[in-house]
């Protein structure tokens, strides 16, 4: 955990902000995880969402992501720096509308909407800057390093919510959370106000396709699909099927949370040392392993153990999601310059969210009219065929 903390400078730049970056990220993790740890039991109890409701927030959450490419599009000009501060700047105003405002369907989505907004850009700048700032050959172990200080932050908000709700298991926390989770937002956001733009826009745009990007851009498509069915159903179905409180979901979200911690850099390591190609098809074969009992559980065990059957393959999901470096990784390989890399994984995060805003609307409807079982099945075969195109990739062996 020290490693962590102390970020080994032999990974970066000496002359980059790196540590203002990170320090960054850990305080806007701990207002995440606080957001994250009660936002399903929130809207289950609260604002009383049913599975297809979750699933049209969940479209409303997933649109900014889509309309990525436009938004960044008008700022192409600006370095990756000042995105990531624009970016922190809607995540903490979302936040404090989260806080200020009553259960209500409508408001509920749309501050969540802003948020989204500033998470979503904050996305495609901190592996872009995390990068920069790494020196090379050592990309992916630097990524490693940022996934676990987000993570370790992920964990200090769940936490603060299991003890909370341990203590006073009552509706009247949610609000009170929030606003601390808007309090850490506000501090991560004047933090990376000391950020410096060092990458300044050349001639080429942020954003465009090339025909040597679109394998990673098909991948991409594969992984946002498979990833949103997790992201949205995965909680929800330990809420409302096997009727999970918030301090079990914070539970939850905590343990997986700490194997992320622990694992991110030697993912990051392992996709250094075995590739990126070899990383990205073994990640998807595993899933197929966590869709089915995740699906089936309840069939072929009790109800309680098939609950725990679930919650330990929501962690499986959320360490074999860490395998999601690769891509980025694989851009920074095939790139010609670090603006070429920057417009490419910005774009990659809109294509995923072509298919991902409608698997969060068609994925309620799967589950509400065909079962959770029909819902993990797809998610399989979406894994699969992340697997069989990312086979397909050819790596230049003399880079590596």
């Amino acid at each position: 955990m020290k490693q962590i903390f102390t970020l080994p400078p032999s990974i970066f730049k000496p002359d980059t902000r790196y540590k203002a970056l990170f320090l960054s990220l850990l305080l806007c993790a701990i207002g995440s995880g606080l957001h994250k740890g009660i936002l399903d039991n929130y809207v289950a109890e609260m604002a009383h969402m049913n599975e297809l409701d979750r699933g049209i927030m969940e479209f409303f959450r997933e649109v900014p992501g889509l309309l990525l490419v436009l938004i960044l599009a008008i700022f192409y000009r600006s370095s990756a720096e000042r995105m990531y501060k624009l970016s922190m700047v809607f995540m903490a105003i979302g936040m404090v509308m989260q806080s200020l405002i009553d259960p209500v369907k409508v408001l509920v989505i749309l501050a969540l909407f802003i948020y989204s907004t500033g998470e979503h850009i904050q996305i495609g700048m901190r592996n872009t800057l995390t990068l920069e700032y790494s020196e090379q050959g050592h990309g992916g172990l630097a990524l490693g390093y940022q996934s676990s200080m987000m993570q370790i932050g992920n964990l200090i908000g769940y936490v603060a919510v299991i003890a909370a709700f341990s203590y006073v298991a009552s509706s009247s926390l949610f609000q009170p959370v929030f606003m601390i989770a808007a309090f850490f937002m506000l501090i991560a956001m004047f933090v990376s106000f000391q950020l410096k733009g060092n990458s300044k826009a050349k001639k080429v745009n942020r954003f465009y396709f090339r025909k040597k990007f679109t394998k990673y851009y098909m991948l991409e498509m594969f992984y946002g699909a498979r990833k949103q069915v997790f992201f949205t159903f995965g909680p929800y179905v330990l809420i409302l099927f096997y009727k999970a409180d918030a301090s079990l979901i914070s539970l939850l979200f905590a343990i997986s949370a700490i194997a992320c911690f622990f694992l991110s850099p030697w993912v990051g390591k392992l996709i250094d040392r075995i590739g990126y190609k070899t990383v990205m098809i073994a990640d998807t074969l595993l899933l197929v392993i966590v869709c089915f009992f995740y699906g089936f559980a309840h069939h072929l065990f009790p109800m309680q153990i098939a609950f725990v059957v679930c919650c330990v393959n929501y962690i499986l999901d959320s360490v074999i999601s860490l395998a999601s470096m690769a891509s980025n990784v694989y851009v920074q390989d095939i790139s010609d310059n670090q603006e070429e890399m920057k417009a490419t994984i910005s774009t990659g995060i809109s294509v995923n969210h072509l298919i991902t805003i409608f698997i969060a609307l068609l994925g309620g409807w799967v589950w509400n009219v065909l079962g959770i079982e029909t819902l993990f099945i797809v998610s399989a075969v979406l894994g699969l065929c992340n697997s069989a195109y990312a086979a397909t990739i050819k790596v230049d062996k003399s880079k590596r």
